[in-house]
């Protein structure tokens, strides 16, 4: 991946400003390391932005279908898209508990898990304090950068 132009597929979630940093830099040759040093060389403000920049599980923008194709894709993948009612509203109540304690959004690679995984995942790390959401929320996007790049090997 060393060297190779990414910026047609959002591997960050609307902020090409890591993939720019990095492209700016000597690469190591390995591509994710690249990518994830820009991240945790960035400000607290831009890595809070950077998790802000993603989406809710199951939330408002998978209905109206305002999704990247990649979050739609992963989250589909997890079966996030055939939600029950009962479901939907377990999501929506985690959601929001956890938008309202940490003021951002739940990250998880859902790739990595199952609706039971996740909610499981959800209810587990509410009782967290926010610096440690903040560090697992970083770590979870990398291993959903780590899978989307490749994917873009294959």
């Amino acid at each position: 991946m060393a060297g190779q132009d990414t910026s047609a597929v959002a591997i960050f979630e609307h902020s090409p400003w890591v993939e720019e940093r990095a492209n700016a830099r000597p690469s190591s040759g390995d591509r994710h390391a690249d990518l994830m040093a820009v991240v945790h060389g960035a400000s607290p403000d831009e890595r809070l932005a950077l998790i802000c920049a993603h989406p809710e599980l199951a939330g408002k923008a998978a209905i109206d279908r305002t999704l990247t194709s990649a979050s739609a894709a992963e989250q589909a993948s997890a079966g996030l898209d055939r939600l029950t009612p009962q479901e939907f509203e377990r999501f929506h109540a985690l959601n929001a508990a956890y938008r309202d304690k940490f003021g951002f959004p739940f990250i998880i690679c859902v790739r990595l898990t199952d609706k039971a995984g996740i909610l499981a995942a959800m209810k587990g790390r509410l009782q967290n304090d926010r610096e440690t959401e903040i560090t697992a929320a970083i770590a979870q996007i990398g291993e959903i950068v780590r899978l989307r790049l490749e994917d873009m090997q294959a």
